[in-house]
């Protein structure tokens, strides 16, 4: 060992020494308090440098500092005597869950603490040493236009054309569902299978489907490896459709690093997810997904963790060989098979840059059928592959797999903080053995410094308070499955999530009920503690921070309520803006036009002739455009939705009229060609509000979404009180 690195050993055992000492040093109360405003300036004065690297880390540092002096406090004199069962059972349980909390933030703080800067273009090798890629496009119940749109935008990719070959692996056409005993779901399938195969024919790519539908999505990309011969192997998800470059910016890292197995990009989402459109902060406020394709990505490539996440991704088929294909034991396949092949020495990299735009879920139900899945899968893969005993990993990889599956364990702690206060408001049991000081100068704190260290961490991606939002909002239907998944994590099965619904009109979830049994449970338990605090004043202050702390449930529960409040909204309102000149067909001209924003579905026309013809809705014209080669053009049949006059401009709200499948090729153009557009909105969105006024932005917002949670509840309440009565009276006449 070199005496530099001896330097360093002991350097850092003296540090961790020092830091020990620092923890378990007993102080008073004001010293902790006057300690605790020292950190919060400290850290506060570093966050306006706005530095990373060694300023970073020590601003972490100091965060830590109150985080162990709270865990040292908090195991040491807060724990109630097991001699007091009912008291001590509550108070492990609630103690339980904070050190599941400080563990994952401590995991997660490793993970972000220095992540990768965006890495730089790779080159492509030249013509000759070009690999080969089959482009793979799983499907299982997918409908033909979303289908035509990926398949066309997966074939436009920019890349030489003997070098690429593009698959859809149909699911929902095997033999075993054309030969189902129900006869509906049979002709279903042969349709299906019949018109894919028309498809697949039209935009020159190969379909390719099964005898039988075994080990969900794994299996189907297994079978299409089995059929197909191309070094790397590109998979996008049925509504994954990518931007012209993602060959031309991925595939070029293959050829730096011989034992690379996997270059995943983000996934951008052209529409909100239920939470963002129920709320309305899509268009200003980060997406969910942003801080972990943002920021969580980057920190794991730093450690060569970074893992597959089931598309947008290139990976190399000789490594997919050596661990016989994807893996299936689990319903995560996707992270699955990159821990293998992270064991077995292969790496990873993770490029920042969105280069496929995709669909989420549009209803509150069917994004917890996803999020249950991702919960079950990363549970079930923690059972058969704890990573901390996986042999092949490194230290770092280990403790990066065990965050991102740690982290799915999140409503077992949060239902038991949504609950620990009923315990002394209701029953009057000491499971925090703590005065009100002890609150303001432990506990206080320590929440402070952790806001504060997410908001230094993540604060341009994740707003104070989404991140609880978020998890409160999926506890109370995630925790059974969960447990399930703790209990017997063989049980859970693939499901896939629902593409491109769209809700009509305003409604209340069909899953919206536990939201509301909750939300008066805890405004039950706010005037309970009120009444305790004039009925027992020598107890104030410990009622008055229980309650303080289930005010804040029910701030969390208020808004909730807002996003089981089901937003309508039609498929075409998910448009994406765009600059593109065009002509469009009228009559028997063609008059110049822009497109100003455009989805899968139709686009708005401005027209700046004063002496445009009078069009009506409903009127069928054309639209031709040059690609975005800069050579081609195309064309595409329209119908006229609707027609309004701004200043000098006229605007067409237009739906497109697919004549043929190769129109696909002419949609996938004009909304997935141009990936710029998609880093541009995403930066647009990427503003730190700052804790103070995300705070209260926050709480504004849960007033707002309380108000329209009874709104909806009382308005669907008259209204099926109204079909009731309606089939009543049939059922009468009847």
């Amino acid at each position: 060992m070199s005496l530099y690195k001896i330097q360093v050993f002991f350097v850092w055992v003296l540090s961790v020494v020092a830091f020990l000492i620092i923890t378990t040093m007993p102080i008073n109360l004001q010293t902790q308090l006057i300690c605790s405003l020292v950190v919060f300036t400290l850290m506060a004065i570093l966050k306006l440098l706005k530095k990373n690297g060694s300023l970073r880390i020590i601003s972490l540092t100091f965060g830590l500092s109150i985080i162990a002096r709270y865990v040292f406090w908090r195991t040491t004199e807060t724990i109630p005597s097991p001699n007091q069962i009912e008291n001590f059972i509550p108070g492990l349980l609630l103690y339980i869950a904070e050190m599941y909390n400080v563990l994952t933030l401590l995991l997660s703080l490793f993970v972000v603490s220095r992540p990768l800067p965006s890495r730089p273009s790779c080159e492509l090798p030249s013509h000759n040493r070009l690999p080969t890629v089959d482009v793979f496009v799983p499907s299982y119940n997918e409908p033909a236009d979303i289908l035509g749109n990926t398949l066309a935008a997966a074939k436009a990719m920019d890349y030489p054309a003997e070098k690429v070959t593009v698959w859809l692996l149909d699911d929902g056409g095997t033999l075993e569902k054309r030969n189902s005993s129900d006869i509906l779901k049979a002709n279903a399938a042969r349709k299906r299978h019949e018109d894919l195969q028309k498809l697949c024919a039209e935009l020159d790519v190969r379909y390719l489907t099964r005898e039988r539908n075994e080990h969900a999505k794994a299996g189907n990309l297994n079978y299409g490896l089995e059929h197909s011969t191309g070094d790397l192997v590109a998979i996008f998800d049925a509504d994954h459709a990518p931007a012209r470059e993602f060959l031309t910016e991925t595939v070029g890292h293959f050829s730096k690093d011989s034992k690379l197995f996997l270059v995943q990009t983000p996934h951008f989402f052209i529409n909100p997810d239920p939470l963002e459109r129920n709320l309305k902060t899509f268009s200003f406020m980060p997406s969910e997904n942003e801080m972990f394709y943002g920021i969580i990505q980057r920190g794991l490539d730093k450690w060569n963790a970074s893992f597959f996440c089931g598309s947008a991704a290139v990976l190399r088929r000789e490594a997919l060989e050596e661990t016989g294909g994807f893996s299936g034991k689990t319903i995560t396949e996707d992270c699955e098979s990159a821990l293998s092949l992270h064991a077995k020495g292969w790496n990873s990299v993770y490029i920042d840059k969105p280069l496929i735009a995709g669909l989420q879920p549009a209803t509150f139900a069917s994004f917890i059928g996803q999020r249950s899945r991702w919960a079950q899968g990363m549970i079930q893969l923690m059972r058969y592959n704890f990573p901390l005993f996986k042999s092949g990993l490194s230290l770092p990889q280990r403790l990066c797999y065990l965050s991102s599956m740690m982290f799915w364990f999140f409503p077992i702690s949060r239902t038991i903080f949504l609950f620990a206060p009923f315990c002394y408001i209701f029953f009057d049991l000491k499971i925090f053995e703590a005065s009100g000081g002890d609150f303001m100068a432990y506990t206080l704190a320590y929440m402070l410094v952790n806001l504060m260290m997410q908001n230094y961490l993540y604060g341009s991606f994740r707003w104070p308070w989404i991140s609880e939002l978020y998890e409160y909002s999926q506890t109370i239907h995630l925790l059974p499955a969960v447990l399930s998944a703790i209990i017997n994590p063989s049980k859970p099965s693939f499901n896939v999530t629902a593409k491109d619904e769209s809700i009509t009109s305003n409604r209340l979830s069909e899953i919206n009920r536990p939201f509301f049994v909750v939300f008066f449970a805890i405004l039950l338990a706010v005037a309970f503690s009120i009444y305790k605090i004039y009925a027992e004043p020598y107890k104030a202050d410990v009622t008055l921070v229980v309650g303080g702390w289930n005010i804040f449930n029910l701030i969390l529960a208020g808004c909730a309520l807002g996003v089981v409040s089901e937003r309508g909204e039609r498929q075409g309102a998910r448009r994406i803006s765009v600059s593109r000149s065009c002509e469009f067909l009228y009559g028997d001209s063609w008059h110049e036009c822009s497109i100003d924003n455009v989805s899968i579905h139709g686009a708005a026309l401005h027209i700046y002739e004063p002496d445009f013809p009078e069009i009506k809705r409903d009127a069928i014209g054309k639209i031709r455009f040059t690609k975005h080669d800069g050579e081609n053009k195309a064309s595409l049949s329209i119908k006229v939705r609707n027609v309004r006059q701004s200043g000098d401009r006229l605007i067409l709200g237009s739906a497109f009229k697919p004549e043929s499948p190769k129109d696909y090729s002419a949609i996938a153009d004009l909304v997935f060609a141009n990936s710029r557009q998609w880093t541009d909105f995403m930066r647009s969105r990427r503003k730190n509000p700052g804790i103070v006024s995300g705070t209260v932005w926050f709480l504004a917002l849960s007033l707002r979404q309380t108000l329209r949670g009874f709104e909806y509840l009382i308005k669907g309440s008259i209204s099926g009180s109204k079909e009731k009565n309606l089939a009543e009276n049939e059922g009468r006449k009847a």
